[in-house]
Parts: structure tokens; sequence; C-alpha cells
């Protein structure tokens, strides 16, 4: 009886331990699922939070008329800072003491900071771009044999967007050590055509020919008197180098206006467009 009742008494004693046991698990699953459920609801409701501050911010810098490259790159920077103390906020929410995180983040730092060197390089462009302002949002430029409208200066990448409507992503630093051709920073341009013509054919009448075309041309600025000289007398043909001013909206228009018209009017007038020619000497046998 005696073994009997101590053997019942460590069953006793081993019901309690396992219950005592499955209490605590149980209350830290349910803790677990109460930081877990509050970490959930913050990250939805983040989420909203970022996206109305971001609407907020675009319709302040767009009352306060800042300049579009501007705007670009403090939206993006401003997005980044409200999704990392999302993070932080969540990770606090599911009972990581954001202190020792930050500790982590900080230890880590120097080593994500030499991982991305190149994105800090290219932080550090995106601000020299918004302080030199070599280009803004909505010029046409050209640089690494890429031409584009700028779309967006982000922290990051400068955005263009391609003639055929190609998205084209370059980091700021290199934007910032190459060349950059503005095609549309002043207000007017030149356009050069090289022409070419026939031998024996009267240049000072196809010279008065062009000028005409010119001169009627709408869009083609006379303050600013258009030239046409002779500027090599090549192979095959004499060639001609017309210029002319227009303002930098209609540079294009202009362009294919005139060669057009030149091929029209000099069909008209009998002005000989040359081809190439080989004269060939038969040595005698």
């Amino acid at each position: 009886m005696n073994i009997s009742f101590l053997e019942a008494i460590n069953t006793a004693n081993s019901l309690t331990t396992m219950q005592s046991i499955g209490d605590k698990l149980l209350d830290m699953c349910v803790s677990a699922g109460k930081s877990i459920l509050v970490a959930a609801l913050i990250f939805l409701i983040g989420r909203y939070v970022i996206k109305f501050l971001n609407h907020m911010l675009a319709r302040m810098l767009d009352r306060s008329k800042v300049d579009p490259a501007v705007q670009s790159f403090l939206k993006s920077l401003v997005n980044i800072l409200l999704i990392i103390l999302l993070i932080v906020t969540i990770i606090g929410a599911l009972g990581i003491e954001t202190t020792s995180f930050a500790a982590l983040i900080a230890s880590a730092g120097v080593a994500i900071g030499m991982a991305l060197s190149g994105q800090l390089q290219n932080f550090a462009g995106g601000l020299v771009i918004l302080l030199l302002k070599p280009y803004k949002v909505g010029d046409l430029i050209e640089t690494q044999n890429t031409m584009g409208v700028v779309k967006e200066i982000q922290i990051f990448h400068t955005i263009l967007c391609q003639p055929d409507n190609r998205i084209i992503y370059i980091p700021n630093a290199s934007m910032t050590s190459s060349v950059i051709i503005n095609h549309t920073r002043l207000e007017t341009r030149r356009l050069t055509w090289d022409v070419s013509i026939s031998y024996g054919e009267d240049v000072e009448r196809v010279k008065k020919v062009v000028l005409d075309i010119l001169a009627k041309h709408p869009l083609v600025l006379q303050e600013i008197e258009p030239t046409v000289e002779l500027s090599q007398l090549a192979d095959s043909s004499v060639v001609l180098q017309i210029r002319a001013w227009a303002k930098t909206d209609d540079y294009w228009r202009v362009n294919f206006d005139i060669n057009r018209q030149i091929y029209d009017r000099f069909n008209a007038e009998k002005i000989e467009f040359p081809f190439p020619q080989t004269t060939v000497h038969m040595a005698e046998a």
C-alpha cells in the first residue's frame, strides 16, 4: 500500500508538472499570438498611413511649386524612411527589443555600407544633381549612348523615357561622372543639313532655292539669318552645308519639313542629286 501511495503521489506530481508546462506553453502561444496579431494590424494600418502621408506630401509639394526633380527625390526618400520606421515598429510589437535591434543595425551598418557603397555613391550623386541641376524633369538629354526624356530623379536612379517608350534606369553616380548633353535646356537650337549636288550645278542658284525654302517656313527663325555655304568638294559631289535656327520645341518638325521640301524643290528645279561614281581606266594591251 505504501508503494501504491508513493506511486500515486509521483503520478500526481507529474500531472501537475505537465499541466504547469502546458499552461506556460498556452500562455506563451497566447502572448505570441497577440504579438503577431498586433504586428499584423500595425503592418496593415502602417501601409495605409504611409500611402496617405505620401499622398499628402505630393499634394503639398505640388502646391508649393517645388521643382519636379526635387519632388521625386523627396518623395522617394520619405517613402523609404517611412518603410524603415514601420519595420522597426513591427519588430517592437513582436517583443524584440528595439534598442538591441538598433544596436544590431548600427553594428551591421558598416558592413552594409561597404556592401552598398555603390548605392551610397548614387545617393550622393542624386544630391549633386539636385544642387547643380545639369538637367531637370522634362528635359531631353543624351548620356552614355542613351537619349531620353527625364521622367524622375530618384535617390538612387535617374529614370529616362526613350522615344519608343522604353524606360531606362541610370545610376545617379554614373550620371555625375559622365558627359551629359542637354538638348532642351535653351529655348532655341541650330539645325544643320549637309546636302550634296552634282558637279556642274550652279551653286549660287541652288543657294537661292534653299534660302527661299528657309524663308517661307513659318517655324524657321528669321532673326538669326540662315546660311548656305559650300563646305566640301567630295569625290562625286559638291556638299552644301545649310544652317538655320528654330525653337527647341520645333526642332524635329523643322528638320523633317526642310528635308522633304529640299527634295521636292530640287526635283522641281531640275537640281541633280549625285550618285557615287567610279572612273575606271583600261590599260591598252
